[in-house]
Formats: structure tokens, sequence, C-alpha cells
């Protein structure tokens, strides 16, 4: 998608249902904390009981919609919508294909649950993707840059293989964000994103979205949203679409500034290894090139061992230890402590929006520290 495009669809969502605009009208959604509604007679309506339907969702699925170029259904959070679509498109006997390498919740929920069921679960590392044999899979699940490693696999490619394997193809977006990356248009048939991360961006909420252009599934989807119960609520609907209204200036920001520090930090005695799409030494930057629309905030760093590696987010001021990423604090971890398959010095720094030079000082400080 042109870039124009894309920000006139960013600007479509900040101003989302301006036209219908009365006098007097609120420019933020009002936020409907109910269960019920007013409903005599025969039922009509789009609203008539809190499960089903809220305004307030319906105002974030409108600019979340518009930013997509596709339906969407909000969730609770990223691992709902994973969930949603697990048990909306496999029975059991079918295969699906996960990344070996990608979010490791994605992997015990597909192994403890749908195993059960009589799903087969198989799972391939992220940059062997495109070697796979996907004969027989009902479902190609795809994560990139892949959590935490940020490996790559091209989505156009990898789709149109599956596709004529008769498989549906869904990707995690959430390291990317729509501003980033457009899995819809390199031929995805969904996408889920854990809105917990950039898209809200302030680490006060779970939130996430299923997006596709396939009516029928996202019915099925939206379906199992009103009988399982996995619905958002509106406070935390709210919260997602205020800080969707910043997503742009504050994805810019932490990817340049991912960008800037993916380089010094990769020159710095301390530092045994950086991994960062944006880099020339990525194995697959010329595919991060050509596909995705920023290199992101996320950098993969190895120091010497677990002790540096937990030395190093202690010694740092502006660098929060916490387990998620994408928000406006610049945080890290060492991800072996998880059970990942990285080495035991392997930090996921995610970088957010303070200056980047302050940031570049703190990581400098603390990194000749230890």
């Amino acid at each position: 998608m042109p870039a124009n495009d894309l920000e006139t669809r960013f600007a479509f969502a900040l101003h989302h249902g301006a036209d219908a605009y009365q006098p007097g009208d609120p420019l933020s959604p009002p936020i409907v904390p109910t269960s019920i509604y007013h409903l005599p007679g025969d039922p009509a309506g789009p609203y008539q009981y809190g499960r089903w339907s809220n305004p307030t969702w319906d105002a974030l699925e409108h600019a979340l919609s518009t930013l997509e170029d596709a339906e969407t259904v909000v969730f609770p959070s990223g691992m709902a919508t994973v969930a949603a679509t697990f048990y909306t498109q496999l029975k059991s006997g079918d295969r699906v294909l996960l990344p070996a390498d990608g979010y490791y919740v994605t992997r015990a929920l597909a192994e403890k649950f749908l195993a059960g069921f009589g799903v087969l679960v198989d799972t391939v590392a992220t940059a062997a993707l495109e070697q796979a044999d996907l004969t027989g899979y009902r479902l190609v699940w795809i994560e990139t840059p892949s959590n935490p490693g940020l490996d790559l696999a091209d989505i156009e490619r990898v789709a149109a293989r599956a596709h004529a394997a008769g498989a549906l193809v869904v990707v995690d977006n959430t390291t990317m964000s729509p501003l980033g990356q457009r899995p819809l248009e390199l031929g995805a048939d969904v996408v889920v994103s854990a809105d917990t991360k950039s898209v809200s961006g302030h680490s006060d909420v779970l939130f996430g979205h299923v997006c596709s252009r396939n009516a029928s599934l996202m019915a099925q989807v939206r379906d199992w949203r009103k009988s399982a119960g996995a619905i958002p609520g509106p406070f935390e609907a709210w919260l997602v679409h205020r800080g969707l209204e910043t997503l742009n200036v504050r994805f810019e920001r932490m990817c340049a500034s991912a960008h800037v520090l993916a380089q010094r930090l990769g020159g710095h005695r301390k530092v045994k290894a950086v991994r960062y799409p944006g880099l020339p030494d990525h194995p697959a930057h010329a595919l991060a090139q050509r596909q995705m629309r920023r290199f992101g905030s996320l950098i993969a760093l190895t120091l010497a061992d677990a002790a540096t590696a937990e030395a190093f987010i202690g010694h740092c001021r502006f660098v929060r230890a916490a387990t998620s990423f994408g928000g406006v604090h610049t945080s890290a971890e060492r991800r072996a402590r998880w059970g990942d398959q990285v080495a035991p010095g392997f930090i996921r720094l995610s970088v957010g929006c303070e200056p980047c030079e302050v940031l570049w000082q703190d990581m400098c400080t603390a990194l000749d520290s230890v």
C-alpha cells in the first residue's frame, strides 16, 4: 500500500464517525458500562445484551477496521484472538503448522488443548517456513518478525504456497502493528494482534483484535466471542482507542530510535550479537526492506551470559525490567528465563519513546559497568 494511502486510512481512523457528528457530540467515544439495554417488545437493533455488543467496542472496531482495511473484531487479550481463530477454524483431524520460535503461549495453547481435541500440531522455525512442505495443513500460522528472535518469513510466498495446498494463512502481526506491516495485502487470510503492545501503547490494558476480509470467517469469530464470552470491557476498549490515536507518532519515534540503537549496540565491545531487521547483516534484511514499512521497535541483543544480561538491565536508569513490549517506556528482559530457546545472555529490548540520545547514553553507561 502506498504510504499516503495508509496515512489517509490512519487519518480516517482518528476521525471515526465525523460525518455523523451533531453539534455538541463528544469527539472521544463515550464509555458505555452496561450489561443490558432498553428492549421493549420484539428484540431489535444493534444493542440487546452486554455480551453481544457494546457501543464502545463498536467505536474501536470501526477505527481498527478503517486502519486495517478489513472487518475487525476486538477481544480482551491477544491470546483471546489466538483462541478465537483456533477454535473457529480447526476441528478434529485437522493439521496446524506453528512457528517453533514464535510466541510460546500460542504453541502451549495448541499443544495443551487443541491436541486433546484431535488437532495435529506441528512446528517449524520461522526462517525455514518458506521451504516447509505445506501439504495437508488446514492452517499455517506465521509470526514475522518472530518473538523473540526476530527471524522473518516471506508472507507473500508462504501464503501463495499455503493457498495452493488448501491451507488458511494466519499472521500474528503484534510485533509490527498495522502501520509497520500489512499482511492482508501480502496474501494472508487472517491477522491477529495483541493490542496490549504498541496499538494501545501505554502498558495499562490487555487487549487484542482479529481482522480479515473473509466475511463468513469473521462471522464465525464474532459468533464465537458472543457464545464463549471472551468479551472486552468498555473501559479497556476506550483505553485502546485512546492509545490508537497516537500510534503513528509513537511507532515512528520507537522504530527510528531502535534503528539507531541497534547500529550502536552492534559496535559496543560488550555486545556479542545484535539482531534487528533494519541492519544489513540481518539474514533476511532484503526481505525486511520489501515486506515491512518500518523495521520495528524490538532489538535482540546477546551479552556474555545471564549474569551480565541481568546486570545490564539493572544498571539502566531508563529501561524497565518487564515482560511485555511496545509501550512508551523502553523495557527489556532476558528471555531464557521463560524457556525460550535462546542464549542465556539474550535480551529482548523494546525501545520506547524516550529521547534516543538519552537512551543510548544510559545503555552505554550500563554496558561499560558490567
